[in-house]
């Protein structure tokens, strides 16, 4: 059992980085492979549109053409048993990083018959965790959900299952004084840290759990 997780946040240790390692300590405590991507220290660009991946007959039909440092991560992918995502978001979506990861991965699968089918030849499953500073109520005002709800219909169409975990209202400086952010309580912030993040770091510890289950 391989289980990939792909980190989206440029950050290395920060919330994203800490919810996917516990869910790959969920997976190891199963007996279960695992490795973990930082998508900052690749350098890469999204999808070209130069169609390679869906023409006729072509050498690379189904296979991203773009020859840069993503693909040996696309490559992994197709070996592994589950692969969990994580990225903050930033104004309702991922990363740009992670963006164009999706793009370049999802799409060289995508089929256009009638089906809009899958090239992808298993069913694995899939998570994405989201860290965020908003709150659950902001989220949903802001319009949140329909990105995270697409991409969880776009992942179980391409690859298999999906599911997600988000992380709300996570605590984003280490010194809240040193910042302009009098938008938000730096005690707050805190309390949610010690009380919620934890519970958080439990269910990616689940999530990671579950996936080295499934055979």
């Amino acid at each position: 059992m391989k289980i990939l997780a792909i980190n989206g946040s440029p950050r290395k240790n920060g919330n994203t980085a800490t919810l996917l390692n516990k869910a790959l300590e969920g997976a190891t405590s199963k007996g279960a492979e695992t490795e973990l991507i930082n998508l900052y220290d690749l350098h890469y660009r999204g999808c070209i549109s130069c169609f390679s991946c869906k023409r006729i007959n072509g050498k690379s039909y189904g296979k991203c053409t773009v020859n840069d440092d993503l693909i040996p991560v696309l490559k992994k992918v197709e070996t592994a048993d589950a692969i969990i995502l994580g990225s903050p978001l930033y104004f309702g979506r991922e990363t740009g990083l992670m963006s164009s990861c999706l793009e370049r991965l999802l799409f060289q699968y995508l089929v256009y018959d009638s089906e809009y089918s899958s090239l992808f030849g298993k069913k694995i499953s899939t998570g994405y965790i989201y860290t965020m500073n908003v709150n659950e109520e902001q989220a949903k005002i802001s319009g949140y959900y329909t990105h995270i709800n697409a991409n969880k219909l776009f992942l179980a169409k391409m690859l298999g299952s999906s599911e997600t975990l988000l992380a709300y209202d996570t605590y984003q400086f280490n010194d809240y004084s040193k910042y302009v952010c009098t938008a938000f309580s730096e005690q707050h912030k805190a309390e949610v840290k010690a009380t919620q993040f934890p519970l958080d770091c439990k269910k990616a510890f689940d999530m990671g759990v579950r996936f080295a289950k499934v055979k």
